[in-house]
């Protein structure tokens, strides 16, 4: 049983798991498999060759609380999901998402609205991806890794497993402290080690690495090492790690 809407276009070769709903105007490519209890909201694009595994929903809508400082009360454009993207089971993509090609998006995944990711990056499973966020091309962001609102990551970043990252050195109390947010800036080839927390603004220079269970609270220099809480500079990035030698 399930349901399609008669203005949902529907490529040749798509199987449908059970429970399905696809809303009004959706568009789904050629050769997708979409799971069980699977809902693609209103308008949604859905690509060539995407997988999209049991429970998930894309296109979602964006609720707004009362006091939230960062989501917006506007219309977004529908979910964009490219060619070749995979996304496991039980995960959200928000409506205003954009998911370039072939990138694999694990179970239990959150991606808000006004974010884009880039081809070929890896989302480990439970991630969250806030609002108005950029993840460039062929970066790795693993296992319950908290990505802040405002944040842009370039490409071949690595984000290890429970990285927290914030945006809001006020904590939640100033009317004013609006004007101050900032999520963080990983730059290409940045590498966030297991468990470490970066605070709101700052800037992990190109290649530049945090060692696991680091505090940064100042900008990372380019192709340097920092470690500790408050995170230190400990010594340059081994020239056989940087990506020019890989």
């Amino acid at each position: 049983m399930r349901y399609i809407s008669d203005s949902a276009k529907i490529g040749s070769n798509v199987e449908f798991g059970y429970f399905v709903v696809i809303e009004d105007d959706v568009v789904i490519g050629d050769n997708c498999k979409i799971g069980h209890n699977v809902v693609i909201k209103t308008g949604s694009i859905i690509g060539n060759n995407v997988e999209i595994s049991d429970g998930t929903i894309i296109g979602k809508f964006p609720q707004k609380a009362l006091t939230s400082k960062t989501t917006e009360d506007v219309t977004f454009p529908p979910a964009f999901i490219e060619d070749g993207v995979k996304i496991g089971a039980n995960s959200i993509v928000y409506r205003g998402a954009h998911i370039c090609k072939n990138v694999y998006i694990a179970d239990l995944v959150t991606i808000r609205e006004n974010v884009k990711i880039g081809e070929y990056t890896i989302i480990g499973r439970g991630v969250s991806i806030e609002n108005k966020t950029t993840i460039g091309s062929y970066c790795k962001i693993e296992t319950n890794a908290y990505i802040t609102a405002i944040s842009d990551i370039e490409d071949w970043a690595f984000i290890a497993p429970c990285v927290v990252t914030s945006n809001d050195n006020f904590a939640g109390r100033g009317k004013d402290r609006i004007k101050y947010f900032k999520g963080v800036t990983v730059k290409r080839g940045g590498r966030i080690g297991a468990n470490a927390t970066i605070l709101p603004g700052k800037v992990i220079g190109e290649e530049g690495f945090v060692g696991a269970g680091s505090v940064v609270t100042k900008d990372v220099r380019p192709r340097k090492i920092v470690v500790g809480n408050p995170a230190r500079e400990l010594r340059d990035v081994p020239s056989d790690q940087l990506l020019e030698n890989q």
